[in-house]
This record gives C-alpha cells, structure tokens and sequence, in this order.
C-alpha cells in the first residue's frame, strides 16, 4: 500500500495548489471590484452600489478561509489526529457559508432602510459602464471558481463559486434599477436589493445545511457503494460484499470498511492475499482506503445448512423491515446458526430482532441462534 500512500500525498498536493491558486485570483479580482464600487457608490449616492462593493469584500475575506483552511487541511497526519486534518476544509466552508448569510442579511437590512428613508441617486455614464463590466467579471469568476471547485473536490471552493455567481445577480439588478431610474425616474434599488438579499440568504442557509451535513456524516450516493461492491466482487472468490461503510476525512479522503463472503474452504493465508488484492484494486479505482474487512464463511458442503439457508432467509424477508440478509452460516455439529439482517430505518430495531428471535428459534430449538442487525448505511 506504499504507492497509494504516494497517489494520496500527489492529489492532495495538486489540490492545495489548484485552492490556493484560484482563491488569490478571487482575493485579487474582489479587492479591484471593492474598489471600483465603493467610489461609484460614494459618487453617486447609492447605497445599493456600496452594498454590493461591502458584499465582494465579504468574498476577498471567504477566499482568505479558504486558503487557510487548505493549508491547514493538508497537515500531515500525526499522533493526536492519525487521520489527518481534512476535515478543517469543512470549517472552512461552514466560514464561507457564514459571510454569505451575513452579507445577505446586511443587504436586507440596508434595503429596508433604503425604503423607509429613500434618497435619490445620481447615476453617470462611468457608473454604468463600471457596474456593467463588474458583472461580466463576477460571472466569469464564479463560473472559473465553481469548476475549480467541483474538479478538485473542495467544498470551500465551490461555495465561494456560488457565491460569486450571486453577487452577479444583485450587481445586475442593482444595473437595472439604476438603468430604470435614468429613463424613468423611478427608483427600484431599494426594492430590488430586498429580494436579491433574500435569494443570498437562502444559499448562505443551504451552504451552511450541506456542510453541516458532510461534518455530521450522510449517507454516501447509491452510485458510489455500488461501484465498490462491484470491484470488491470482481475478486473469483468472493460471493458477495456488504455492510459497506465510508467515513469521511475531508474532501477526497475517504475510508471504508466491509464484510465480504467467502467459502468456508479457504486457509487464512488465502483470505490474507484475497483481501490484500481486494484494498489495492479498490484504491486504484476509486481512491477510496478499505481499513478493515470482515469476513463470512459460506457453507459449500454441508446440504442440510443450505437448506436451513434457504428457509430462514424466507423467514426473514417475509417482513417488510428486513432489506436484506447476509453472512449466514450453520453448524449442523455444533448447532449454532448466525446470520446478519439489515433492517429498515422505519422499524424498531429491538422489536424486529425479537420477532426474527422467536421465528428462528421455534424453527430450530436444538440451535444456539444469533442475529445481528445491521444499520441501513449503503443498502
């Protein structure tokens, strides 16, 4: 597993610098927009204008924590944290998210004030021309940071993608109210800064709502547990993989455990070279570390536990809560049976081990019985 130590310290490498590098390009570009808008808000007397130039303030300093929590993230692993500090990324992104709500917020509150207490703004032709090109930058911008974002898996980036690319929205509504205000004489900016505000607010919530539920821990997509059952079961002995579990690190640093099946007549040192050849195939393929792999014995010789096989497993998934039953394996000397059943969120856990409890163990008396319930995490 030494080369796909090296593969791992090679992307997260490239990915420190593909963060670091796209976040000075958005420090330096919001620092220039800064500029321009808060002399074209102080000019012209608007407080849209000025709003929109505090709002790229808030992204030099979001790209800033995005740095930061790059550097930070890449640490190398050590004895206090054995997995590394990735997860730092998170906090990051949670900051990111923060200074978006906050600048919504801002925008909100400035807006409603603007309504109540209403002042004319005196629009010029540089005014125009500046806030024009200043969308036209924010937008390629938030498209360029996005990508970057989504290519090397950092959700730092990505939020701060999104968010440039809102700001675009407000800086065009605040172009077309000043544009409005010109041929007609009406003032919208006000207006026009609540609703944008709110439509800020709500991706700083959903932001906020995503990382949250990456430091918590969810569930991963369908897509990704299946693709590792897949290689896992491209190995000729192995009959089946389950209880696939990924804990997450930081972005691109996953871990993962699984219990695979494997017929009852192999030695140890054929599960040794099994399982060894089953972790490097599956970090070659998908980057993902297998930590642990448990194993279930399959009876291949034994027809009266094939049939109690067959039997129980129609017992078990006669019930609506039993998604699944694996690692079954019987004892006809010893009389001992066990098996795994993985039951549904929807049922009581305890409830339905009685229940399967008290059908197996009518079913055969004379066997010692053990069930395990597993957690409903790929399946």
């Amino acid at each position: 597993m030494d080369n796909s130590n090296n593969d791992i310290a090679v992307l997260a490498a490239k990915k420190k610098k593909a963060i670091v590098k796209t976040s000075v390009i958005g420090i330096i570009t919001n620092i220039l927009l800064v500029g321009f808008k808060a002399f074209i808000g102080l000019i012209s007397n608007s407080i849209a204008v000025i709003l929109d130039a505090v709002n790229n303030l808030s992204d030099a300093l979001s790209s800033v924590v995005t740095i930061i929590g790059a550097k930070l993230g890449s640490k190398q692993p050590d004895k206090k944290h054995p997995l590394g500090y990735g997860r730092i990324e998170y906090l990051s992104s949670m900051i990111v998210a923060a200074l978006v709500l906050y600048a919504g917020i801002t925008a909100a509150v400035e807006s409603a004030k603007k309504i109540a207490h209403p002042e004319a703004a005196d629009y010029g032709a540089a005014a125009i021309i500046i806030m024009s090109v200043a969308i036209v930058v924010k937008l390629a911008l938030g498209t360029y940071v996005k990508r970057q974002g989504k290519k090397v898996g950092s959700g730092a980036l990505s939020a701060s993608g999104s968010d440039a690319l809102f700001d675009a929205v407000l800086s065009a509504s605040v172009l077309a109210s000043a544009v409005i205000y010109l041929i007609w004489g009406v003032s919208l900016e006000a207006y026009v800064g609540v609703v944008i505000a709110s439509f800020i607010i709500k991706a700083g919530v959903e932001m906020m709502i995503e990382t949250l539920n990456d430091i918590i821990g969810k569930r991963e997509d369908a897509e990704t547990t299946k693709e590792l059952k897949e290689i896992i079961c491209e190995e000729e002995a192995v009959l089946g993989a389950y209880d696939v579990m990924i804990f997450n690190y930081g972005p691109n640093k996953n871990y993962a455990s699984v219990h695979i099946e494997l017929p009852d007549t192999l030695s140890v040192d054929d599960v040794d070279k099994i399982t060894r050849r089953i972790q490097a195939n599956v970090f070659r393929k998908t980057g993902i570390i297998l930590t642990g792999i448990g194993v279930y014995s399959f009876n291949t010789s034994d027809d009266e536990a094939a049939r109690m096989r067959n039997a129980v497993m129609e017992s078990v998934m006669s019930h609506d809560w039993a998604l699944q039953m694996h690692g079954f394996y019987a004892d006809t000397v010893n009389k001992t049976l066990r098996f795994d059943v993985v039951i549904s969120f929807d049922a009581d856990r305890k409830e339905a081990i009685n229940v399967l409890y008290e059908e197996i163990c009518a079913a055969y008396p004379d066997y010692k019985v053990m069930i395990i319930a597993d957690v409903d995490a790929s399946d």
